[in-house]
Formats: structure tokens, sequence, C-alpha cells
């Protein structure tokens, strides 16, 4: 477009009062998962109200039974796009582990360049104002918004968005569109942008095995006793094959094979697996064999224990043969795999794995499909090669080895996909202390938004 290049200079000029603005919402400490902080919540929707009024949005905040909605219109004409973001942050504690105050916004020179030091900064209240000041800049250069966009910010996304499925079904016409904007992701590395297309489901299961009614004396009942904890580590460590795989009958119906074009893209980043190992003192990748590590988290199911109990633990040994043995256990799911069908085929194979005299409980589980984006559709072509045109390196469509619960909420609710473009880096250090946001990010986030705004409008 013919202003492209006069809105990417305005907003390089607009840098020093976008991170005023910036700092003025970091300030406010609205941590949604204590009622302490509730009127920060509060005056953090109010805030962002005031703030896109004062651009030209029709914007309102949205009470709710937890903390409020924020909802904005442009009221143009075009595709119609909504853009996500959440305005509340995680507690700081511990207190004590910060350098500095966690709510005094700050500029800081570190080894890696310029950041911005702040609870927030990069979840994700630095990641919302990218677009916010892109919108901005845009209409001080055109006189105009651009497009036809609605926002949506909630302040719940920390806790686990309680409001958020009534409020988009109570809503859903006002707020369905023809697709998504998400910034609460980050960059492959400094200089590569990814557009997150794959989110990986899960299934859960937390359950019990059960033997004699009492915990038995070693002496005098090992050998002809049934104990628990050997049924329930045999079971479980016939989950998997020598090869890494999930032996679980039907476990692999639905998993799709990445696109060539898409193989390229993420063998082309190179990942170092002996360094993503080593951080966590690990030397050999153990899932999956025949599978990058890279498709392993982004393109493949998994199975893991993550808890096993039973018995004594405590100090000192106490010889008992325990009554029960208890375990949870998740799947994460790719492509079409029904959880539901996974959760049927995972208790029937414990179930009959079971000797005599063993007893299977089921306490809970939940499950969630996978979440799959059209690659192939213009926007998601549009957006990648506005982001070419802004970073060293072209961007990736990117898998995500966890799940964005929203995206998932988008499509069930309002029937869109999302385009997930984020600017943090893995070392922002979110949900810890010392938080922080790469000033470059910031920038180019903007810049990265302002381009992206261009494609799609």
């Amino acid at each position: 477009m013919p202003a492209l290049d006069k809105i990417l200079q305005a907003a390089d000029e607009n840098i020093p009062a976008a991170l005023e603005r910036l700092f003025d919402l970091l300030r406010i400490e609205s941590i949604s998962t204590d009622s302490a902080y509730a009127s920060e919540c509060v005056k953090a929707a109010d805030w962002l109200v005031a703030d896109l009024q004062s651009m030209g949005f029709a914007a309102t905040r949205r009470d709710t039974s937890g903390h409020p909605m924020v909802v904005a219109h442009t009221g143009g004409t075009g595709r119609h796009m909504l853009f996500y973001g959440h305005y509340d942050v995680q507690p700081v504690d511990p207190l004590n582990l910060w350098d500095r105050a966690p709510f005094d916004s700050v500029i800081e020179d570190t080894p890696k360049g310029r950041v911005i030091r702040a609870r927030g900064a990069s979840d994700d209240k630095g990641q919302l104002m990218t677009f916010i000041e892109a919108c901005r800049v845009w209409k001080s250069v055109t006189g105009e918004l651009p497009g036809n966009i609605t926002i949506l910010f909630e302040g719940e996304e920390e806790s686990g968005s309680p409001s958020l499925i009534p409020f988009l079904k109570d809503n859903a016409d006002e707020l369905r569109a023809d697709f998504a904007l998400v910034c609460d992701t980050g960059l492959w590395d400094a200089d590569t942008p990814t557009i997150s297309t794959m989110l990986r489901g899960m299934v859960t299961e937390d359950f019990t095995i059960t033997a004699a009614n009492k915990d038995l004396h070693s002496g005098a009942y090992g050998g002809p006793a049934i104990n628990p904890i050997r049924v329930l580590t045999r079971i479980l460590g016939t989950l998997h094959d020598d090869q890494g795989r999930v032996t679980l009958p039907g476990f692999y119906e639905g998993v799709p094979d990445i696109s060539a074009d898409i193989k390229a893209q993420w063998d082309a980043l190179n990942f170092d697996v002996e360094t993503f190992l080593g951080e966590v003192d690990l030397t050999t990748p153990a899932g999956e064999q025949g599978y990058t590590p890279l498709e392993q988290i982004w393109a493949r199911p998994s199975c893991d224990i993550n808890g096993i109990w039973g018995g004594y633990t405590g100090e000192g040994f106490k010889t008992v043969l325990p009554s029960q043995a208890s375990a949870k256990v998740s799947f994460r799911l790719v492509g079409d795999q029904d959880p539901v069908a996974i959760d049927v085929a995972f208790r029937k194979y414990i179930t009959d794995n079971l000797p005599l005299d063993c007893r299977v409980d089921f306490r809970e589980s939940d499950g969630a499909r996978a979440t799959n984006l059209p690659v192939d559709a213009p926007e998601f072509t549009q957006a990648r090669q506005a982001l070419n045109d802004e970073w060293p390196n072209p961007a990736i469509f990117a898998g995500c080895g966890g799940s964005i619960p929203i995206v998932g909420h988008f499509q069930s609710i309002l029937g869109m996909d999302s385009i997930l473009i984020g600017f943090a880096l893995d070392d922002d250090q979110i949900h810890s202390p010392n938080e922080k946001y790469a000033l470059r990010s910031f920038e180019k986030g903007i810049r990265s938004w302002i381009r992206v705004l261009g494609a799609l409008t």
C-alpha cells in the first residue's frame, strides 16, 4: 500500500510515547488469581477502554461474574478480524527473587540488548500493546483506523478464563469474525518470527489400583499376596515399546504426516537438540524413533506418566505390601485423534491387564482435541509474507507442544480460525521473577502488525 513506508516511519518515531503508554499499563497490578487485586483488574480494563476510545475505537468495558472484558470495534469495512489479548498477569511471588519492584517498569541494558522489565511486559501487556500502537500509528498517518477490526481483551487468562466461554456464547454474533489474530505466542529466535498453526490436544487420567483391603506386613504376606505397585508399574511400563511408540490399541488413528513444505521449514531451523536437552542436564533423545525432536514436540502424539505413588515413602523403612497404588497419566494429541476414543482405550487397557484380586478406580479424566489451522488459507500466506518483509529470517509455520485454549474456543463457539503471531522470546521469564520483553520485540512487533494489517485489510 502507498502509505506503508510512512506508517512504518511514524511507528519508529512514536516509540518513546508508545513506551510511556506501555509503562502506564504495566504499573497497574492486574493479578487475576488474587481477589485482593480485583480493583486493579478493573483499573486495567478501564485504562484500555479509555486508550482505545481516544483513538476512535467504539470501546466498552463488559463486566462479568469475574474480571471485566474489553470489547472494541473500528466499524470499518472489508475482512472482519478479531484481535485477542489479555491484560491480567501472574502473581509476582517469590518477591525476594525480583531485582526491583515487579510493577516498576523500566528499560534495562542486558548482554542480549535492551529489555522492558516488569510483570506482564511479555505476557501479555507488551504483546497486546504492539497491536494497539500499530493501529494508533496507522490512524495518525491515514486519518482512519485500519479495516474492520474487533478487539477482545480478557482479564482472566492467567486464572483459567472462567468467564470466557459464557461471554463468547452470549456475545457470539458481535464477536464472530472471518478470523482471529492472537498475540500471546513467541518468536523462534530473535530474528525468526513464527505463526503457530498446530496445537496439541490432551487426555488426562487419574486412577488407583487396589488389591488387599489393608496394607500387609511383607514378612507375613510377601510372596503369596499380590502387590498393586508391581501391577501398576508393569502395566505402565508396557505403554511404550522399544522404539518409543505408544502401544495403546488405536492410538495413532487420525495422526497425520506433516507436509514436505512444513518439514523443510522445521529442518531449516537447525534445532540443536544437544543444547536443548543439555540445559536440563540430559543428553540423549528418548522419544519416538524416526522423527526429529521438533516433530516429536510439535507434530507427534505422546504419552507421559506424570505421577505415581503408593506404599510407605517416609523416613526409614516400613516393610509393607501396600493396599493401593495410584498414577496420573496424560496423552498429548495431534491431528484428528479422538480424545474420547483414547480415554476409552486407556481404561480398557488398564482393566484388561489387571490380575485376579485387583480392581481399578478411575477418579477423573479430561480431554480436548488438537487444533489444526489452515496454513493454505490466503490470510495465513499473506500474514507470513508480511512478517518476511519485516524480519531478517523468513517466518515459519510452527507447531506448539502445548495447548492455547482460546484458539479452540474460537473454533468451537465462534466458528473461526486464529492466526497466532507473537514476539516473545523463550528467555522472557514469563510467570517468573524478573519478567522482561525485548525492546526490539516491542518495536518490531508494532512494525510487524502494521505490515500484517496492510496485507489483510
